[in-house]
């Protein structure tokens, strides 16, 4: 019998399919203006895992960096509460 807390197993993914998601959040990185602090910070989430060089990854992490200090946490809190601010 299975432990109950044992973790399952991740399917496998598909390489064209993670190549997909790469691409798009390089797409959203490139033009950060045009997308949402969310999606940013979505985006430089999977390069920062899995970019395919160091030098990507560590761009990702530094633009997370830059978009986690302009809007720090307690005001991300107030924001979730009003749509007004959602987009």
């Amino acid at each position: 019998m299975a432990s109950p807390h044992r973790r399952a197993r991740r399917p496998a993914v598909d390489p064209a399919w993670r190549a997909q998601r790469l691409a798009e959040a390089r797409t959203v990185v490139a033009n950060v203006a045009r997308h949402s602090d969310h999606l940013v910070r979505l985006a430089c989430q999977v390069l920062t895992t899995h970019g395919q060089s160091e030098r990507e990854r560590r761009d990702a992490r530094a633009l997370l960096f830059a978009i986690e200090a302009r809007c720090p946490a307690r005001h991300r809190r107030a924001q979730a509460l009003d749509p007004e601010v959602r987009r």
